[in-house]
């Protein structure tokens, strides 16, 4: 079946793994535990956790009350997270790629 140019689930898979380290990782470095998040979002702490560690798919409506209760703007967040997907995806796509300059 063709895809028309439509990236495949995996992509979008990667950008949500991708926004939900980078929600953990700002927490983090807010130094905000999921008490102090939970509070601010009405996001249960286990909601929290098991959102982070990957055993949920947050909604839209949670990513943003996560978000809220952070600090960050998830917009930004999301754009940040395709940027590194995309980088990433680049990347391995060059190291599949043989070197035309060896064969020189």
């Amino acid at each position: 079946m063709p895809s028309f140019g439509v990236p495949g689930i995996r992509h979008y898979e990667a950008i949500r793994h991708e926004v939900i380290r980078l929600l953990r990782q700002e927490r983090k470095r807010r130094k905000l535990s999921n008490y102090a998040v939970s509070q601010g979002s009405g996001v249960s702490e286990s909601m929290l956790s098991l959102v982070e560690r990957g055993l949920r798919n947050p909604t839209l409506e949670l990513a943003l009350r996560i978000a809220d209760g952070i600090g960050t703007d998830l917009p930004a967040l999301i754009k940040k997270a395709q940027n590194n997907v995309l980088k990433e995806s680049r990347k391995a796509g060059l190291a599949s790629k043989p070197n035309k300059l060896a064969d020189s």
